[in-house]
């Protein structure tokens, strides 16, 4: 195993657990319908008690919301709905004093067309220097009618728009979203810039959003038929993945190692964290990204699109394990996120949903190495159905209406019982940023905080007996063959997992102690869709 910087080899972030926060959503402090930062500030305490190491806030920039604040207008301030920036620096004090760090959204790949750069870039004409910083380019066709080259937008349709001028600008994703010249030295600097301004206001790290895409192939060559369709062949994509991006990310590294520590309670700087939303599901590929000088965690997309099946989870957690272990670097394992149909729909909905839920929370905490949680995962909130004019995705009209998108895992919180909007806001319900399914009273943080078989409590007894039983940086040590109907290995010397994908019950091992399970025995066997935590008889 390769070594880690000095005063890294045991720091926080190896086997932290992260809380997901998407603030629009989460709570609102001033009766306008929108999550923002003092609301946020607010539940905190809900968070620590949860037992996470760390909270991860997504975009509360300045943003004109054609994805979701990912089109950034403005990569230094705060958007004046969720509050200002002195609101972010009780927020990030207020999360110190808890124990809790701090990591931010940092979005390199492309900015919004409301940003002041690609405002004065479609002022100018074609050739001047204010292109140079995103990528315009001739069209192709007698008359430039046709695009520069083939590549299709992640959002369904081309990657280019046209201008009045006739020239074309890419844009990997939306078209409101414009992709920056990573090559062009100001745009190097700017990040440069931000990163500093954040460390400066506490962060005490940054996940990088497309971390796989900044760099586009030079000359930029069509990509073929197919984009978009195989995730597994992501980083054969000219567009993805390109080798100019490790040099940079060394670079941010030795930044943040370099950079004066922040206010009281932030992070050392040996200990500040770079975390790569890298969509590479090669893993010895994946594994670049998190080499020694690079960033310290990636998220590991193939564990979060794996089925419920053993086989298939099997050879993930081995194969990631084998990847990162060749760099030094802890598997970063991740059930759902803002992106992500959540898990409950995902496994099946209903009962059987839920308890393959229940089942494959406690295989994702019982993993060496880091994990996330998504706001609401803690609950068992499923995919909310939302009425056709309350998309906001930009997935929905791109696909010509075909693909709903990703805002079902977007909804306000549930904090409290009865009707919408739960304790979220003192909006009416129609007034709040999504519109919250009835019955989600029943999964609100009060109805579950006291239930002792909640998905809450689950979560809090999970996160405690994860804390008492720490692991080194070795993997799991796998007990079963990729063949088996169930799943077993140990996390370090003290827990075993055991998930029983059925469909028949699964005898426990002789003499064990019982730690936890994610669902009732049936005269002490392991039911279908079951995971118990033991301690192995000694």
């Amino acid at each position: 195993m390769r070594g880690r910087p000095d005063g890294e080899a045991s720091a926080w972030w190896r086997d932290a657990v992260c809380y997901e926060i998407h603030p629009r959503a989460f709570a609102d402090s001033d009766g306008d319908g929108i999550g923002d930062l003092p609301g946020l500030t607010s539940r905190l305490p809900y968070v620590a008690e949860l037992g996470v190491d760390a909270v991860w806030l997504t975009p509360f920039y300045p943003s004109p919301l054609a994805d979701a604040g990912y089109d950034i207008a403005d990569h230094t301030a705060v958007a004046p709905e969720l509050g200002s920036l002195e609101d972010f620096d009780e927020l990030t004090a207020r999360a110190h004093a808890l124990g809790l760090r701090v990591i931010v959204d940092l979005v390199p790949n492309h900015t919004s067309d409301a940003h002041p750069w690609f405002r004065e870039a479609l002022s100018a004409p074609p050739g001047d220097p204010a292109r140079e910083r995103f990528l315009f380019r001739p069209g192709r066709g007698a008359d430039g009618e046709r695009p520069p080259n083939d590549w299709q937008s992640a959002f369904g349709g081309p990657a280019w728009t046209r201008v009045p001028d006739g020239e074309w600008y890419l844009h990997l994703h939306a078209p409101e979203q414009p992709d920056l010249n990573w090559r062009h030295p100001a745009v190097r600097a700017e990040f440069e810039r931000i990163l500093r301004f954040w460390l400066d206001h506490g962060v005490d790290g940054f996940r990088v959003d497309v971390a796989h895409a900044l760099f586009k192939e030079a000359g930029l060559p069509d990509a073929g038929p197919g984009q978009h369709q195989d995730i597994a062949t992501n980083h054969l994509l000219p567009y993805y993945d390109r080798e100019e991006l490790h040099p940079l990310y060394r670079r941010w590294r030795s930044l943040l190692l370099s950079h004066p520590a922040g206010p009281p309670g932030s992070a050392h700087p040996a200990e500040r964290l770079l975390v790569a939303e890298a969509a590479v599901f090669d893993p010895e590929r994946l594994a670049r990204y998190v080499r020694p000088d690079e960033m310290q965690q990636s998220f590991n997309f193939a564990f979060l699109e794996c089925p419920w099946e053993p086989a298939a989870l099997h050879r993930v957690i081995d194969g990631s394990t084998r990847a990162m272990a060749g760099v030094g670097a802890p598997v970063t394992w991740v059930l759902s996120s803002h992106d992500a149909i959540r898990p409950v729909t995902r496994y099946g909905g209903g009962a059987v949903g839920e308890r393959r839920a229940r089942a494959a929370a406690l295989l994702m905490l019982s993993l060496p190495g880091t994990a996330y949680l998504y706001q609401g995962e803690e609950l068992g909130l499923p995919q909310a159905e939302l009425a056709d004019d309350r998309i906001r995705d930009p997935l929905w009209e791109r696909s010509g209406r075909t693909e709903r998108g990703r805002d079902g895992c977007r909804v306000p919180l549930p904090w409290t019982d009865g009707l919408p909007p739960y304790g979220f806001s003192t909006a009416a319900p129609a007034d709040c940023w999504f519109p919250q399914p009835e019955g989600w009273g029943l999964l609100s943080v009060a109805a579950q905080s006291s239930d002792s078989s909640s998905m809450l409590a689950l979560h809090r007894t999970a996160l405690q007996v994860r804390r008492n039983n720490p692991t080194s940086d070795g993997g799991p040590r796998l007990l079963t063959p990729p063949d088996a109907s169930h799943l077993a290995f140990d996390r370090g010397d003290r827990l075993r997992c055991l998930v029983n994908f059925g469909p028949d019950p699964l005898q426990l091992p002789g003499g064990c102690e019982v730690l936890l399970t994610s669902g009732p025995l049936s005269d002490g066997m392991l039911p279908a869709d079951t995971t118990a935590w033991v301690a192995p008889a000694r």
